[in-house]
């Protein structure tokens, strides 16, 4: 799982830029990079995207908590298949734990709220459009915002992983696919003979050398050593007699 040593990187620049932030600009301040297109926006963001806001306080937490979990059980049931499909899943996983150390500490560390009720601190912004939304949207139609609103680096490692699981996805399962059908062909032998050969060496008991009959107790074990006796007898002489002669009363017939 070598890979989530991304998603410690990505945590790592995440907090280092907030925390920049946070040492250097006031909270509403606005520095120019590219024009009006292109700044630095310190805001904070109590609510998820758009600044949407559900249930009482700490409920989103502990919702992007609940999700963040699912996310890492399902990156190690993956492991070991198709990398860009699991580096676009650890990219949103780094950008999720980035979020929610600000939702978990900051409130205590800026000395705002308590724990699970920080502020998600929001910097980059990309001016590309400003005005009100769609009514037909759901939550956020009739909000008055800008296209793209302000984010961070968690903002964007969670966005590039999605568009990595949309260009990846079909490869991914793809490769499962082709896995399920390798793991089958090797598991039914191409020749039945081979196959049965398998289940013998693999369960099958030794069996016995009286003529493969094993014996079922203690009694039969003299009959299956006494075998060749009893084929001289029915040949008409005794097994003890070295000469081969007839010792025994003639047969009826003979």
């Amino acid at each position: 799982m070598r890979v989530l040593w991304v998603a410690a990187l990505i945590i790592l620049v995440d907090q280092a830029t907030k925390l920049t932030v946070l040492q250097t600009m006031y909270r509403g301040q606005s520095i120019p990079l590219v024009g009006d297109w292109l700044r630095f926006t310190f805001t904070e963001n109590p609510g998820m995207a758009f600044g949407i806001e559900v249930g009482p306080p700490g409920t989103i937490t502990v919702f992007a908590m609940i999700v963040t979990g699912l996310i890492i059980y399902y990156i190690y049931q993956i492991r070991g298949c198709y990398f860009p499909y699991r580096l676009s899943l650890v990219f949103i996983l780094g950008g999720a734990l980035g979020n929610i150390t600000d939702r978990v500490f900051y409130g205590v560390m800026l000395d705002y709220s308590g724990y699970f009720r920080g502020h998600v601190v929001d910097f980059i912004h990309v001016d590309v459009w400003r005005g009100y939304l769609p009514e037909v949207l759901p939550l956020i139609g009739g909000a008055y915002t800008a296209l793209f609103p302000i984010w961070n680096v968690a903002d964007m490692a969670i966005v590039g992983g999605v568009v990595g699981i949309l260009l990846f996805q079909n490869r991914f399962h793809e490769e499962l696919s082709e896995a399920a059908a390798t793991a089958a062909a090797e598991g039914e032998p191409s020749d039945p003979a081979e196959g049965s050969t398998r289940a013998a060496t693999a369960g099958a008991v030794t069996l016995p050398a009286n003529g493969g009959r094993a014996t079922d107790s203690a009694e039969d074990a003299p009959r299956a050593l006494d075998a060749p006796s009893a084929d001289a007898a029915a040949r008409g002489y005794s097994a003890t007699d070295p000469e081969g002669e007839d010792n025994a009363p003639p047969r009826p017939g003979a």
